[in-house]
Formats: C-alpha cells, structure tokens, sequence
C-alpha cells in the first residue's frame, strides 16, 4: 500500500481552506497553520460544503478522506509536506517572512505554491535560499469545485519542479494552467479585473445596478464562456467566415468610447455605500451559507451537464473519474459491488428527493459495472457487440436526497447464451435497503441489432461469474 501523500495548508481562510478541502477530499493528508482562533471553526464550515459538493460530481466514490491535523506551528504544519501552500494575505513583506520561514523547515524536495492573485514568482523568490521551490498556484473560488489552477514559474524554478507541481495538481482533479512568462495578476484575474472595473464604473455612473450586472452576466455571456471561453465563442460568432470576418466587423468598435477600461473610480464613501445597498438588495435575504450551498449546488448541476456531453470541464472530470474508479477484486460467492457514490444534486426532483427515474439510472449503470468486469466494455462495444436491456422492474423502499452515499450491490441470477439477468439492491450508508430491481440483458450485434452468442472470452467470463452466484438468491423486492 503506497503512502499517503501530505500537504501543508498555511492559512485558512476561503482559499486555504478550499485548498485544504480539495486535497483532502482527494485521500491526501492535510496539515494546517493558522494564527486565527477561529481558523478550525471557519475550516469546519468550508468542510461541510465540500464534503457534500465535491463527490457529487463524479459516478464513484472518491477515495477515502485523509487525516486533518491542526498545527501550533508552522514548522510543525510544513515537515515532511510534499505540497505546501501559502495563502496568507495580499502584503509582500508577509509573503516574504512566511516562505523565508518554510525554507528553514520544509522538505527540500516540497513544491511551495503561493495562492497570490497577483505577485509574481520572481517578485515572492526574493532574497530565499530556495527560490527554485517556490511558484505560483494561483486557485479560483471555492478551490475544491473549481478546477483552474494557474502555475506561474520563473526562471529559476526547474522544468522537472514543474512537471511535479502538474503532475500532482492533476491527481486531485485540477486544472493546471502553466503560464509561460511572468505578469502582474496572471491571466484570469486581468480578465476579471477588466469586467470588475466595468462594472464599477455603471454602478457609479448610475447607468446599472448590481443586480442589473449580474443578470447581464448569468443569462448572457456567462452560460457561454462556462463551455467555449471569449474566442472560440467569438468565433462563432464571425459566422462560416470565422474569426477574421468577427474581428472585421466588430474590430472598429473598439476605438469606440464604450468603456473606461484603464479608469478606476475612486472607491468613495458613497460609491461603497450604493454597491452594498444594492448588493444587500439583491441577495441579503440569503446567508453566506446559503449562497454558498446555492453556488455549489448550481456549479455541480453545470459541472456534470458539461460531464455528460464530455465538453470543456466534462473532460477533465471524466479523466480524473478513471484515476480514482478502482474496485478491488470481485470475491468468489459474494455479491458485487457495482455502485459507491454520493447522490447529485441534478437527481432529485421537486420533493427534495431522489427522481424514480435515477433509480434506474444507478441500477442501469450498476449493470454496465457488470459488463465491463466480464469484458464487454467499451472495446467490446466498438468491436460491433453489446448487451440491451429488454426488461427491469424496481420496487422503491426508501427516499435518498442529495449528498446521499450509496452503493450498490449486483447479483448475476442468469448468464447463459444471449441472456443476462441480474438482481440488484440498492443500500444507504447506513445499510438501509433503499430499492431492489431486476433486470434482463440479452446480447446483440449492434450490425445486425439482432440477439446473437457473445463471444467466446465474454461467454466464459459470465458463466463463470454466474455459476459463482448461483449459490446466492435473488434479492427479496420487498426489502
């Protein structure tokens, strides 16, 4: 058994302790430092939202939690990390003392990231004694949905640090963008802060309220950027001309005096005093638990409907999915495990509950768990052969809401010739029976789209797991 890797959280703040969630979550051990007495409670909170959120975006289980130890010191927090993240406040001067300070304790081989939003990793290498450990990871909120991480080296970090930065940045499920030279706020940030100082100066000039913007935002460019981003959207845009007709036809009203783009408005008394009035509003019949949990939830439904279709963001979960979606070895006389997961936000329904529907989703992907252990997966499908449901009959037990574990559990009652039957059970975490079903499976040639044998390794492998089962009985549909 591989030993579990550590990382080392300084500051646990939103940031820090979305970071600390995010590798956590993702069976890391987590060691934190944070002068702040309440950092255990804030952290507590941050955990409780990333504890429900994060495993609803994949089919599986994620792998067990690791171990959270809150340190006294920040020498205690950083010994024998192999990732350590900085995510102190916006002050180079504190930036300074605290990655001096972690070059003093820390492993040599740790990468140290630093969550800046904007210094550069030149600017935080200054005067250490290991500058080359030291880089930009600079993450989005909240870190343990959001998946982009900008990696900013600079000269002096090594090719090969980097790649262990990537390399260990994918394992949990992010995003690493790694930016090829140094700027003030990176990438992502000065594209916000374009939208930011926009949107400063409508609230200021009268001509837009908060809420105006935000509408502008969520039922326009937003819904778009989430899949395409600016250019390839606006490439669309140009038509079956393309990006070149877009850029003429649209390219002269950017001498036009539309924006304020490089004026900031004083950030007055009053002007404060309007932005949070509107603010207050628009959403302060709402605590920052509640938009919190209203966020996640909306990112996860997103999240997934881009998962299904495999697009923009789907990839990257789809990808991370399989580097976690390890079942041990089915035992001989036992029933399968086919299913461990959390139930997602997107199939419950308007009681608050799991659809009926989705009832037979999991029963239906608990059978393919089936057909992938016996070799008719995905390579057995594009070599022109399947498996077709032609009947399922599922007795509802029990309510599950989102956030649920669930697993379930697959006996074969049938495997001989084109017919595959399977019994399954549907069970809580806490044991509780939920929902049975029974489905039938024939085989067919997707050229034909006709029943036929399976071949002969897929044969093989199903009577040999049905005769395994053949001493367990089907489960009882009313329990």
């Amino acid at each position: 058994m591989t030993a579990r890797r550590k990382a080392a959280i300084l500051g646990g703040g939103v940031i820090g302790g979305g970071w600390l969630a995010r590798f956590l979550l993702n069976g890391w051990d987590v060691a934190v430092y944070d002068p702040d007495p309440q950092a255990e409670r804030k952290i507590g909170e941050v955990l409780v939202n990333a504890r429900r959120a994060l495993p609803m975006l994949y089919e599986v289980r994620l792998p067990e939690e690791g171990r959270l130890l809150f340190c006294d010191t920040l020498a205690e927090a950083v010994a024998d990390a192999d990732w350590i993240q900085e995510s102190a406040p916006e002050r180079l001067d504190l930036k300074h003392t605290i990655l001096a300070d972690i070059g003093r304790h820390a492993p040599e081989t740790a990468i140290v990231g630093s969550s800046t939003s904007g210094f550069m990793p030149s600017q935080l290498q200054e005067g250490l004694d290991r500058p080359g450990a030291v880089l930009v990871a600079h993450p989005f909120n909240p870190v343990y949905l959001l998946p982009l991480v900008e990696v900013v080296p600079s000269t002096r970090n090594s090719a090969g640090s980097v790649e262990r930065a990537v390399e260990m940045l994918r394992s949990i499920g992010m995003f690493p963008l790694v930016i090829g030279k140094e700027i003030d706020a990176h990438i992502a940030d000065r594209l916000l802060e374009a939208v930011w100082r926009e949107a400063l100066w409508l609230v200021k000039d009268g001509m837009a309220t908060t809420g105006e913007i935000d509408d502008a935002i969520r039922y326009g460019f937003g819904l778009r950027w989430a899949q395409m981003g600016l250019f390839e959207t606006y490439r669309i845009a140009g038509g079956e001309a393309g990006m070149k007709h877009f850029l003429a036809q649209f390219g002269p009203a950017l001498q036009w005096p539309w924006t304020k783009l490089m004026d900031v408005p004083d950030l007055t008394a009053e002007l404060v005093d309007t932005i949070a009035a509107q603010s207050d509003a628009q959403s302060g019949h709402m605590t920052i638990r509640e938009l919190e949990r209203l966020r996640d939830d909306n990112l996860v439904a997103e999240m997934r409907a881009l998962k299904g279709r495999n697009a923009a963001v789907g990839v990257l979960l789809d990808a991370h999915e399989k580097t976690i979606a390890q079942r041990g070895a089915p035992q001989a006389g036992e029933p399968l495990e086919t299913i461990a997961r959390i139930v997602p936000v997107d199939w419950t329904d308007y009681n608050g509950h799991m659809n009926e529907s989705r009832y037979g989703q999991v029963f239906s992907d608990a059978a393919d768990a089936v057909l992938a252990l016996i070799g008719a997966g995905e390579d057995y499908v594009a070599a022109g052969f399947s498996f077709f449901t032609v009947e399922t009959s599922i007795k509802y037990l029990a309510e599950l809401h989102a956030g649920a574990l669930i697993r379930v559990e697959t006996v074969v009652t049938e495997g001989a010739g084109k017919k595959l039957r399977l019994s399954h059970r549907l069970l809580g975490a806490d044991g509780t029976v939920h929902a049975t079903g029974d489905q039938l499976l024939i085989h067919v040639s997707l050229e034909t789209r006709r029943a036929c044998e399976p071949s002969g390794a897929v044969r093989d492998a199903l009577e040999t797991l049905a005769t395994s089962h053949s001493i367990l009985r089907p489960y009882d549909p009313g329990r």
